[in-house]
């Protein structure tokens, strides 16, 4: 990464600055502004995002928007209202209050006599999502969005739910926005209406995993800020990016299919990052390719990123498995238009123990096929990694002989030639089930010679939603039923002398909660398929251009205090039988020079189960947050515990907070939330 400290436009930074809402709440914003703009007005670019603009995300923000700012563009970063030193209390995720407050801000950008009246928004992951909705609500400044690990579908490709099987990361994430939600604004900045405003936050944030909990189908509540409602709703130009290790690669694809806009998607190796600091690597210069897209679409400038392909992605090679990638080897590859006409679909029969390819005659008789049974143990699952990967080390899935003991697995002979897919690969499977309820889990990896397997992609089905998310139905034990598995997508090679492996399991615990009971599945396996997008290599990839080195505008000092800790730890308590994941997030203690404030940032995980015990399954997570300085210290601490039984799941939750070790506040949550089909 190559940081700057000298651009060719100066800029005044303004580290406070009230919006006005029309209901008489004031949101904070952190400005930068040209210098020429005070006689020559310019494009604006705008963040919303609730991730506290003065402290938690204070560098980051100075890397992206000074940089922005020093090519031209007038920057804004607001923090949400109820969050940062925004006024107000923030009640969930992506409410109406949110998109209404976001068009204001858009109106009052628009308006400075700064800026010349065209906006765009970017942001990743909740600034993602906002932009999104909030191009789709078609407010005449929004000119273009980049969107980076967003998604369309709330329900079925976010957080909360995969393939209708409730995430770990529903409790993980839910647990990072009541610690977050718990802190309270700068007195610096809000003065001395400060502590009343955290009073009120502690007080009215609610536990928001308690409404998700709630709303186990694809009901009205998913369906709010879902753009896949209305792809049409979506006028303006819009670039998508993620990454492979990241959870929301899936949308690039569809916005690319489904979008009638100018459009750009990028899917490089990173995890939930942006790419100009993508983790595992190579990152990019992704801020360059901002500016194109700024100069195309805010200034009219024609920068040549229109007449480049719309994807690009990045191909994985065949790498070991391991949790610690610092790098994935592999090159660019693009395809002008999604769906591509240089990717075929390849259909593979599940003819256990082997994965063999279908003729054309073949797809034309639907063969009986062999019954193989799998009840797997909940132990599978521990290596499996998180849904998203923040950091991208150690949370990456592990060697998977570490978990196909527990699986049902097929697999192909040595290939013959190299093979390349670039999209969604796709299980069909002939089964029965013994319970009403039942999940499959569906991986596939890449096996070297030495045997050693690394996942490429996984898919998740709640059987109970094969047919809908919104309108889940029992299955009846002995009925034979397809179902459809969608894996994520993914750009993959596998070469000559690898193999090819489909692992199904029951349970896929703790990146997803286990059904109410033990289930036997039997896979009928000759009328089970897998279909792969084999994409043809392109000469045209030789020819593409190359991204720019990373770099960032010089940011603010930061003193680190004390040691960070990052880890996951699997432990086996054979005498009780009981399986841990411990997953610890500590950023340690430090320190920013330019607000003269400490932080303590700490988070631990733990998810348990005992022996095939399915109600013996337990989520719990830990986070203290605590700012400092000369005269003002504050600390909280949230706790919450997911529970379950085969009716119901149990939720607890705790919040302290202290001012100066005295604690000011206390609350606590008892809830009981019936199982739908889950």
């Amino acid at each position: 990464m190559r940081f700057i400290d000298s651009f060719p436009h100066s800029f005044e930074e303004v580290e406070h600055h009230w919006i006005p809402m029309t209901d008489g709440v004031r949101l904070s914003a952190r400005l930068w502004i040209p210098e020429q703009a005070e006689h020559d007005p310019v494009p604006a670019v705008f963040e919303y995002i609730p991730y506290r603009k003065r402290d938690f995300k204070r560098t980051r923000d100075e890397c992206v928007h000074r940089y922005f700012a020093g090519h031209g563009y007038a920057a804004v970063r607001v923090d949400i209202r109820g969050t940062g030193d925004s006024e107000g209390v923030l009640t969930d995720e992506y409410l109406e209050r949110e998109l209404l407050d976001g068009e204001e801000v858009l109106a009052w950008i628009a308006s400075q006599p700064w800026c010349d009246g065209n906006v765009g928004m970017i942001g990743i992951s909740w600034g993602g999502f906002n932009g999104l909705q909030l191009a789709a609500r078609r407010p005449p400044q929004l000119k273009t969005i980049i969107t980076l690990s967003s998604t369309d579908d709330r329900y079925a490709d976010d957080v909360h739910y995969m393939g209708g099987c409730l995430l770990g990361d529903n409790l993980s994430w839910s647990s990072v926005m009541f610690a977050h939600n718990s802190l309270p604004p700068d007195p610096l900045v809000v003065g001395t209406a400060w502590k009343q405003m955290w009073l009120e936050r502690l007080e009215g944030s609610g536990l928001w995993l308690d409404t998700w909990l709630r709303h186990q189908r694809r009901d009205d509540y998913w369906k709010h800020g879902s753009v896949c409602e209305d792809f049409g709703a979506i006028e303006c130009p819009v670039f998508a990016a993620s990454g492979w290790a990241d959870g929301y690669s899936n949308a690039v694809f569809r916005l690319m299919q489904e979008l009638d806009v100018p459009r750009k998607g990028l899917i490089g190796p990173w995890s939930h990052r942006y790419p100009h600091v993508g983790k595992p690597g190579p990152a990019i210069g992704f801020l360059q390719e901002c500016l194109r897209w700024w100069d195309q679409w805010l200034k009219g400038e024609d920068t040549g990123i229109m007449d480049e392909e719309m994807l690009r992605v990045w191909m994985l090679e065949s790498v070991e498995p391991t949790t610690r990638y610092r790098s994935r080897p592999g090159r660019w590859v693009a395809e002008p238009s999604w769906p591509s006409s240089n990717v075929e679909e390849h259909t593979y029969a599940l003819d256990w123990p082997l994965i063999r390819p279908v003729s054309e005659m073949e797809e034309a008789v639907e063969t009986a096929g062999e019954a193989r049974t799998i009840r797997s143990p909940l132990s599978v699952g521990l290596f499996a990694g998180k849904w998203c990967s923040y950091s991208a080390t150690p949370d990456l899935p592990h060697d998977q002989r570490e978990e196909d003991g527990g699986a049902l697995v097929f697999e192909s002979g040595p290939l013959t030639r190299q093979l390349e897919i670039v999209g969604a690969p796709v299980v069909e499977l002939s089964l029965i089930s013994e319970e009403p309820v039942a999940m499959v889990a569906v991986r596939l990896s890449d096996v070297a010679p030495d045997d050693k397997a690394t996942r490429v992609t996984y898919g998740l089905l709640n059987l109970t939603h094969r047919d809908s998310h919104e309108h889940p139905e029992p299955l009846e034990p002995g009925t034979t039923y397809t179902v459809r598995v969608q894996l994520n997508d993914v750009a993959q090679v596998f070469p000559a002398g690898n193999r090819f492996r489909i692992s199904i399991s029951t349970s896929y615990w703790p990146l997803a909660w286990a059904p109410p009971k033990p289930v036997r599945l039997s896979i009928l396996t000759g009328a089970s398929t897998l279909t792969l997008p084999v994409r043809r290599p392109r000469d045209d990839d030789e020819r593409l251009r190359p991204f720019d080195e990373p770099e960032a505008a010089e940011a603010g000092a930061v003193a680190q205090l004390t040691e960070t800790q990052h880890n996951w730890l699997v432990t086996r308590d054979l005498e009780e039988d009981r399986s841990t994941l411990k997953v610890i997030k500590d950023e340690g203690t430090y320190y920013l020079d330019s607000v003269d404030l400490e932080i303590e940032d700490s988070t631990t995980e733990w998810y348990s189960s005992v022996a095939d015990e399915f109600d013996s399954l337990a989520g719990e997570v830990l986070s203290v947050r605590r700012l400092y300085r000369e005269g003002w210290s504050v600390r909280t601490v949230t706790h919450t515990v997911l529970k379950c039984d085969a009716e119901s799941f149990y939720l607890h939750a705790d919040l302290d907070a202290y001012l100066d070790d005295a604690r000011i506040f206390c609350k606590s949550w008892d809830r009981t939330i019936p199982r739908d089909l889950m």
